[in-house]
């Protein structure tokens, strides 16, 4: 294997790892901001304990995926840095907005009456809420602007084709599909980690959102055939259909396991549904990375760069992986099935 390839299966297993620990954290602001009924306030409380000692260290899979595109793929950075400027800062203000919201709400003085937040953190809640709701929906618009080839790369220069990129069909559609499996993946998650009448009020949520993420994904594969045909036949190719199929049987048993009560089986077959979608997509759009004129081979490095790269990967990650295991050890452990004689 080349190390253009290896470095490009690399960043897609850590745009893997964040979609299924980020995405639940973006999910969980979801949830916050659409608390509903007479349990709303301990279910922001749930969401709360469930992010607050994680939700910060699982943004260091978006930052290793940047890091790796502009040394790995500098063209294909220099790229999307230009064609994608507007909503890439947006997805970096949503970020930030909704971190410090998330803090400042959790040290705003409480209402006397109510033993909640007062006028400000309530505030504040609500910019957390928005900022969870945007971001996701921005980074799946992304997603549809590089597979779509709207973005144009020609000696250097960046020519958008048509609408901007990022407001196509295509791009919406793709934007709330993914707003709809951050928010699955959380709510499959809280119910796992509460009991009693709150896991029920999650599980329906997770019941609800997964009949949201199929009704999308029936809107998003005719748009995919109508406007990127190249993708489309790549998800019907023997390499990507097995995979998708995979994901399929893997969704299909998270909603039984969630009929039926089986949540931490739905907790897995939740996270095996995401990492097969995104693996699909990955194998379907190879070998390029931003359709049609960027590819894994033309964007990539010198091949000196590319071998320091891989070389140093495994220190990084040998620092990276124990101090992720400890922290969710630690803070997750009880919710995880880890006990104290092991995993």
């Amino acid at each position: 294997m080349s190390p253009e390839l290896m470095l490009a299966g690399v960043a897609l297993l850590a745009l893997i790892a964040y979609a299924v620990l980020a995405g639940a954290d973006f999910g969980g602001g979801v949830w916050d901001a659409f608390a509903r009924g007479p349990r709303r306030a301990q279910q922001r409380e749930a969401i709360a304990q469930a992010m607050g000692p994680v939700w910060e260290a699982n943004h260091v899979w978006l930052i290793f995926v940047i890091v790796l595109l502009f040394s790995g793929f500098p063209r294909a950075y220099a790229a999307l840095s230009v064609a994608l400027f507007a909503p890439f800062h947006l997805v970096l203000l949503g970020i930030i907005l909704r971190g410090a919201a998330f803090v400042f709400r959790a040290y705003s003085p409480q209402s006397a009456r109510t033993l909640g937040p007062g006028r400000m953190g309530r505030r504040w809640g609500a910019v957390f809420g928005a900022a969870s709701v945007i971001t996701p929906v921005l980074l799946g618009m992304c997603l549809g602007a590089v597979s779509a080839g709207h973005v144009r790369v020609a000696e250097g220069a960046v020519r958008i084709e048509g609408t901007a990129p990022w407001l196509t069909p295509l791009a919406w559609a793709l934007g709330l599909f993914a707003l709809a499996v951050c928010a699955y993946l959380a709510a499959v998650y809280l119910a796992n980690e509460t009991q009693g009448e709150l896991r029920e009020d999650f599980r329906r949520r997770a019941l609800a959102a997964g009949t949201v993420v199929v009704a999308l994904s029936v809107l998003v594969l005719p748009l995919l055939y109508l406007e990127a045909p190249h993708l489309w036949e790549g998800l019907l190719n023997v390499r990507a259909a097995p995979v998708l199929a995979l994901g399929v049987l893997a969704a299909l048993l998270s909603g039984w396991a969630l009929l039926v009560r089986r949540l931490r089986l739905a907790r897995l077959a939740t996270v095996a549904q995401v990492v097969c979608l995104l693996l699909g997509w990955g194998v379907a759009q190879y070998p390029y990375l931003i359709y049609p004129d960027v590819t894994i081979q033309n964007a990539a490095a010198t091949d000196a760069v590319l071998r320091f790269v891989l070389w140093t990967l495994p220190f990084g990650l040998a620092l990276l992986l124990p101090s992720l295991w400890l922290l969710f050890r630690v803070f997750k452990g009880e919710h995880l099935g880890w006990r104290d004689e092991g995993v």
